[in-house]
């Protein structure tokens, strides 16, 4: 049955009375540096986590995995009330090339009204934001209006490779009814987004060996096959140039697009021409029929990362190459897998190249929450709420986050909300986060419980 809930003007007036302090803090904390794929920080920011979860009254720990912890939290347990799973990495990208920043990038500046450090999008400054959302509650009214669990996790820049088992191994501290994850940019519009799935990933590479070692082109063309050619026309066999994917099997498992998701997503703001001239371009890939939003949310796409092999030198070198590489990755979409997708790369490999050999490299589960899910209404409600506009309802991301372990492995719906400006700079020098964006998450994220809280369980 429904709870009666204080009114969220309070919590509201109260983050917009600490303004200055959240901002303050927020500076504090993206100080500290916690460099997954360089092992720097970790133990220390993951320790202060800690410690900021037991500020809020949460059962809190850094829970070991092979690698580097997860920290969990959790405050309140009251069966009447729906739990929210808040998840987020405290773990950052590399600052190199530290030439390219205009302020150093572990000293937090504020510049146009905008924080720049490493870390402050991507995502310290957006699962902040939620612990800030808490707290503000916690001064306000001295409780939270639906059970919350926090999950931090060290290693998203480098794959979430330990968080498929720690889920796993976890799951009944985990339970919950939805997740919420704050990451990654607002739409290139500005408005806000309810997101609703994310793609996967399978990569792979493709390995030719013709000889023992290079030889003269002269003297063994048309003798010695080119291994850089080699690898040219098997790759021509998995994609043809009006953008089809032709590895037999790879498309077996793909769910059809509902009305609705094919709907929203041509509901989606959009500026071809723009995105084209931002992007250097004068068209975009093929098929030329498939719409925009649609390409990066319900197919799945073939990619050649790089391909090497032979001389790359200046000048020329009349070089035959005994040996290339090429590597690659396939985007998934539900109800792909990775190793479905492998098998069938590795089917076509051995079917059109035998001697190519392919290495796996791995990859992550796509996922998906339906669009008309019950907590869609009060994630909604939350967002208008808090920015005053109505967020955009996106289907899908084009790229990839762990979301999977909570909707396969937990099977409950997952969600994204981002709090962080479009041009954030994630993952290069001069990484920001717009001030008023902050406050506005922080906002959202006290919504967002509160919204929580007056729903019937």
């Amino acid at each position: 049955m429904s709870t009666e809930q204080p009114p969220i003007d309070g919590v509201f007036a109260h983050i917009d009375a600490n303004r200055d302090s959240f901002i303050a803090r927020l500076m504090d904390y993206v100080r500290h540096p916690s460099i997954s794929a360089q092992n720097k920080g970790i133990r220390e920011v993951s320790e202060l986590l800690v410690e900021m979860l037991a500020g809020l009254g949460m059962e809190v720990e850094a829970v070991p995995t092979k690698n580097h912890p997860m920290v969990l939290g959790r405050r309140g347990s009251d069966p009447s009330k729906p739990t929210v799973l808040l998840y987020g990495h405290y773990d950052v990208q590399p600052p190199e090339p530290y030439e390219e920043w205009l302020s150093p990038p572990f000293e937090p500046t504020i510049r146009d009204g905008r924080i720049y450090a490493r870390g402050v999008g991507d995502n310290k400054g957006q699962h902040f934001a939620q612990l800030l959302a808490i707290e503000s509650h916690l001064a306000v009214n001295g409780t939270l209006p639906c059970n919350v669990i926090v999950l931090l996790e060290g290693e998203e820049e480098i794959g979430s490779p330990h968080i498929a088992e720690f889920v796993a191994e976890h799951a009944a501290r985990l339970k919950a009814d939805l997740v919420v994850t704050s990451d990654g940019p607002l739409h290139p519009s500005g408005a806000p987004m309810v997101v609703f799935g994310v793609r996967g990933m399978a990569s792979f590479d493709l390995v030719a060996r013709t000889a023992g070692n290079d030889a003269h082109s002269g003297n063994h063309g048309g003798l010695m096959p080119n291994a850089v050619w080699t690898l040219v026309h098997l790759l021509a066999t998995m994609k043809r140039p009006d953008g089809t994917i032709t590895i037999d099997g790879l498309h077996d498992p793909v769910l059809p697009v509902s009305e609705q998701e094919r709907a929203a997503a041509a509901a989606l703001p959009l500026d071809v021409e723009g995105y084209k001239r931002d992007m250097g371009l004068t068209a975009l890939d093929q098929p030329d029929d498939r719409p925009f939003y649609e390409r990066l949310m319900f197919y799945p796409t073939l990619t050649i990362n790089g391909l090497h092999g032979g001389y790359g030198g200046e000048g020329s070198k009349s070089v035959l190459p005994c040996e290339a590489t090429a590597k690659c990755d396939i985007r998934l979409v539900e109800a792909m897998t990775p190793d479905q997708v492998l098998d069938a790369v590795e089917a076509h490999v051995k079917r059109h190249a035998p001697t190519v050999r392919m290495i796996r490299r791995g990859g992550m589960l796509p996922s998906k929450t339906p669009m008309d899910s019950p907590f869609t209404a009060p994630l909604v409600d939350a967002v208008v709420a808090a920015r005053g506009v109505e967020p955009l309802l996106v289907p899908s991301l084009g790229g990839s986050l762990p979301d999977y372990v909570f909707t396969k492995t937990l099977g409950i719906p997952a969600f994204v909300i981002p709090y962080a400006n479009a041009d954030e700079s994630n993952h290069a020098p001069n990484e920001n986060l717009k001030i008023d964006l902050f406050i506005a998450g922080i906002r959202t994220g006290a919504a967002l419980l509160d919204q929580l809280g007056r729903m019937s369980r």
